[in-house]
């Protein structure tokens, strides 16, 4: 194996009859490695928008939380509050109310959901770091206030410095009271700010205070989730607690499970992808495919003599698939500079920027280091199944005398 390689090294790096053979390979060369920094990027950019998203996520959604398996709403007694309270690694508890709502601004109607929050919501959650226009205010002078998502506050219109125009929160009656009563009742709540989280959230959430839904939905003292603050080291042994106080009937979702299909999905579409920028990368193989056709071609002679040492139509054919591999690792390598030089640029000096309007100036990019680990498996494994049909060719090579006249 030792002299195989040695032999591959030289053909690879040695001087070639033809020019043409030279420039086929450094073609290839540069081509993986091209394609080894794009995969490296394109995994890198997916990791980027996981991180921040992630991180905005975590903004919004609790450490855990408790809601019905069945049904909207329940009620929890005082007596359940204080042992839940009195759980090792549980700091706050929230109680939240959440249902389907229709809105109306300024003749404007949109349906969202409204979410009733206490007044521990702010330290069970980082809310107020995602406010992107005005402030987290939910009650002030006994006037009542709303934060909304970003997507919402932009498709009803709201002007945040309009102080007199509310929104109209409707809800249907539950029980009518008459044959001539209305199907709807409604509140007034103002707009004190806007929050971003980069999620459907955006497009339909509107905060409001426990005691302004609880009116609104005629729900008294039910929930529909109790959200925890709680040490993330001490999860498992808190969610068995709260199950055993809670009883059979609730389900419990810590950060990412609250979220899980979004991560999914975005997950899907990262390995997408790379699925499309490999087969991009297979096209490209071509051309090693080419470099060596062409190199088995010109050591005919030297596979002759190889032959006459010894060299069995098993050595021959590994001599060079060790030759595409060596080729597909000097791209590996060179790809994975480029990758790394172009990561610098983009992290520290924002070398791609993101349009006005986003809440950051450039494509996050974070580099994860077993995504080396995959694309060096995919880029020699390609370099060996591209090897295989000049390998064969040249293991088919037949032993030739030269006469000398």
């Amino acid at each position: 194996m030792n002299t195989s390689f040695e032999i591959a090294k030289r053909y690879l790096f040695g001087k070639k009859s033809t020019n043409a053979i030279n420039l086929i390979t450094g073609i290839s060369v540069l081509g993986m490695s091209i394609g080894t920094a794009a995969l490296i990027l394109i995994l890198s950019v997916f990791n980027g928008f996981e991180s921040l998203l992630s991180g905005l996520l975590n903004d919004f959604n609790p450490d855990l939380k408790v809601s019905p398996i069945d049904g909207k709403y329940f009620e929890t007694s005082d007596e359940d509050l204080k042992k839940l309270k009195e759980i090792d690694g549980v700091q706050t508890i929230s109680k939240t109310v959440e249902e389907i709502a229709f809105y109306e601004y300024d003749n404007v109607q949109e349906v969202g959901v409204i979410k009733g929050v206490d007044e521990l919501f702010s330290t069970v959650t980082r809310i107020d770091s995602t406010i992107r226009k005005g402030s987290f205010v939910l009650k002030e002078d006994n006037i009542s206030y709303g934060v909304l998502g970003m997507g919402l506050a932009n498709k009803l219109g709201v002007n945040f410095s309009d102080a007199i125009t509310p929104i109209k929160v409707y809800m249907p009656l539950r029980k009518k009271k008459g044959p001539l009563a209305k199907d709807f009742k409604y509140k007034m709540i103002y707009p004190s700010g806007a929050f971003s989280v980069q999620s459907d959230n955006d497009f339909s959430h509107l905060i409001c205070s426990y005691e302004f839904a609880s009116k609104l939905l005629e729900t008294k003292n039910k929930v529909s989730a109790l959200e925890f603050k709680i040490d993330p080291s001490k999860e498992k042994e808190i969610i068995d607690s709260v199950l055993g106080i809670m009883g059979e009937g609730f389900e419990t979702k810590n950060r990412y499970q609250q979220d899980e299909a979004f991560l999914k999905i975005m997950n899907i579409e990262k390995w997408v992808s790379y699925l499309i920028a490999c087969l991009t990368l297979f096209i490209i193989a071509f051309n090693l495919i080419g470099a060596l056709w062409m190199i088995v071609l010109e050591k005919r002679e030297d596979i002759s003599i190889l032959r006459a040492l010894g060299y069995t139509s098993k050595g021959i054919r590994n001599l060079f698939v060790i030759e595409g591999v060596l080729i597909c690792g000097l791209g590996l390598f060179m790809g994975i500079v480029l990758a790394l030089i172009l990561y610098v640029l983009q992290k520290y000096f924002g070398l791609i920027s993101i349009p006005e309007g986003f809440i950051i100036d450039a494509y996050p990019i974070e580099i994860k280091w077993k995504d080396f680990l995959v694309v060096s498996i995919t880029v020699l494994l390609l370099g060996f199944f591209a090897s295989m049909l000049p390998a064969r060719r040249a293991a088919q090579v037949t032993p030739f005398v030269r006469q000398e006249i």
